[in-house]
């Protein structure tokens, strides 16, 4: 048997999980749940102009370590209510409270 000892997360590494997104907490009130805006540009199929739009995301986030206004890496995971079946992989960036 061989000594697998890559145990290391995506986060630590600095490298992207499979269909991880990255996106700003909107809300982080409830327990162990915030909710991701994930914003991206797209053209637009008729006129060519580029638009502005948004996912909204509900993640897990167990230790409630999340706050409002931080940009963090959610990664995809089993259902785990109605709406909430992403996971909180990382906060990338804090958010700088004036």
């Amino acid at each position: 048997m061989s000594d697998n000892t890559a145990t290391t997360t995506h986060s630590t590494t600095g490298e992207k999980a499979k269909g991880a997104r990255t996106g700003e907490v909107a809300t982080a009130g409830r327990d162990k749940t915030i909710k991701v805006v994930v914003s991206y540009v797209a053209k637009h199929p008729k006129y060519g102009k580029y638009v502005r739009r948004r996912t909204v995301l509900h993640a897990h986030d167990e230790g409630n370590q999340a706050r409002v206004g931080d940009r963090v890496e959610v990664v995809p995971c089993r259902p785990m209510s109605k709406t909430k079946s992403w996971k909180l992989s990382r906060i990338v960036e804090k958010h700088l409270e004036d």
